[in-house]
């Protein structure tokens, strides 16, 4: 790979630097580098971040790849400045053997626009009965380290004990989609003022928070890591803020649309806006804001959700639950987050990078921004407004709930271990 002399970046936001890549390597950051025979980027004004990474993604492949692929997937991540993203194991088959994650694993070394780390099942077939082969595919050459029934709650305390039992012996995470099944009975929506006056079922708040209290003290008898997936309340702030109080391992993750659409949005009846969990309340969304802010949530993570046309083009009732979220996530946050001064861009690489990169044990991904780290970077036009249209998303699917909406910010170039995979906001 020839050297790229990034030129007159505001590194994490703070003063112009020049970063020099040499390989798959920065080999030099300061002020007035050259190199001869690099190609320049031209960087002045835009913020230079580490490759973004995400624990929360669904990729569908194998067996949903009318929705999305590896392939169609690790070009939307790389398209929306990541470097790395974490498949969850909802695919058909289930990744719940060494066999399915290795496979995956596979594709995403084949199609190189970012790297793919799968996430392993807790239980075969997600059906909640009996632990997957958690070992075994830690032990695969995928080398899972996380794993989630994401889409089903591990529901039964027992089993729930086990798998943080199992996984403590290797480091290993479970992380836990909240989701006390029997409180979410035939729930189409946030259960509040506007399911009442809609007349949709409820899905009530603490169908989530009960289960990450029972969790959190799970996971501090048994002395394990329990990470909670697309926190949605103010109730679960609470419990986790708790916690962390106590000394329990436990982190946290908060979805962009979380942190900015909430329920009353669901009065068009447009199943965009249907999620799972579901948008809630505006103080929820103050309180999410908040949480992250101070860091009693640890990362945001998209739940990159796909679907093809007709699992959402259809009735309220009938549709798909899931919002893709790989290229707008950055744009969201920034509005939410960056420029309500919640958060400078150093806390976004923290949020969105650093801390992703630690909980998933993604090496050579949210390193600092120095002479010798991996040349994992994106670089992005923060001046930049404008409308989000979905017919040009490198994802297959197009169920964003942001279409037609003005968001800031844009990634322009994206670089996995010093080769560009995304130039002037085009794929290579």
């Amino acid at each position: 790979m020839s050297k790229i002399l990034i030129r007159g970046a505001k590194v994490l936001g703070g003063e112009p630097q020049d970063v020099l890549i040499d390989g798959g390597t920065i080999a030099e950051v300061g002020a007035g580098l050259s190199a001869e025979g690099a190609e320049v980027v031209e960087a002045e004004g835009k913020v230079l971040l580490p490759g973004l990474v995400d624990l929360h993604t669904h990729l569908r492949e194998p067996g949903r790849e009318d929705s999305e692929t590896v392939l169609t997937g690790t070009r939307a991540a790389a398209s929306g400045g990541y470097t790395t993203v974490f498949a969850m194991a909802n695919t058909f088959p289930v990744a719940d053997t060494a066999g399915v994650v290795e496979q995956v694993w596979r594709l995403g070394k084949e199609h190189g626009y970012c790297d793919v780390q799968p996430i392993g099942a807790v239980t075969v077939g997600l059906e909640g009965r009996k632990l997957a082969e958690l070992g075994a595919m830690y032990e695969s050459a995928a080398g899972v380290t996380v794993f989630s029934d994401d889409g089903k709650c591990v529901h039964d305390a027992v089993i729930m004990r086990r798998a943080l039992e199992y996984v403590k012996a290797f480091g290993g995470v479970v992380a836990q989609h909240a989701q006390e099944p029997r409180l979410t009975e035939g729930a189409e929506m946030n259960e509040g003022v506007v399911s009442a006056e809609l007349g949709l079922g409820g899905w009530p708040a603490v169908a989530e928070e009960s289960i990450i209290a029972r969790d959190v003290l799970l996971a501090e008898h048994v002395g394990s890591r329990v990470h909670i997936c697309h926190l949605s309340t103010a109730g679960s702030v609470e419990i986790v803020r708790w916690a962390k109080s106590r000394g329990i391992a436990v982190t946290a993750e908060v979805t962009p649309h979380h942190l900015l659409l909430t329920d009353e949005l669901v009065r068009t009846y447009n199943p965009v806006y249907k999620v799972n969990p579901p948008l809630r309340t505006e103080r929820d969304v103050m309180a999410l804001r908040e949480a992250l802010a101070d860091g009693t949530i640890d990362i945001v993570a998209t739940d990159h959700a796909p679907h093809p046309h007709e699992d959402k083009d259809c009735e309220w009732a009938a549709a798909a639950m899931g919002m893709v979220g790989l290229e707008t996530a950055l744009s969201v946050v920034q509005e939410t987050m960056v420029d309500t001064g919640l958060l400078d861009w150093a806390g976004v690489a923290d949020r969105m990078s650093v801390k992703p990169a630690q909980i998933g044990q993604a090496t050579g991904h949210g390193r600092p921004v120095s002479a010798g780290e991996p040349a994992n970077l994106t670089l992005v036009d923060t001046a930049y407004r404008g409308l989000v249209e979905p017919a040009g998303f490198a994802s297959r699917s197009r169920n964003t709930p942001y279409e037609g909406r003005e968001l800031p910010g844009r990634v322009t170039h994206t670089w996995l271990r010093g080769k560009a995979t995304l130039v002037d906001g085009k794929l290579t």
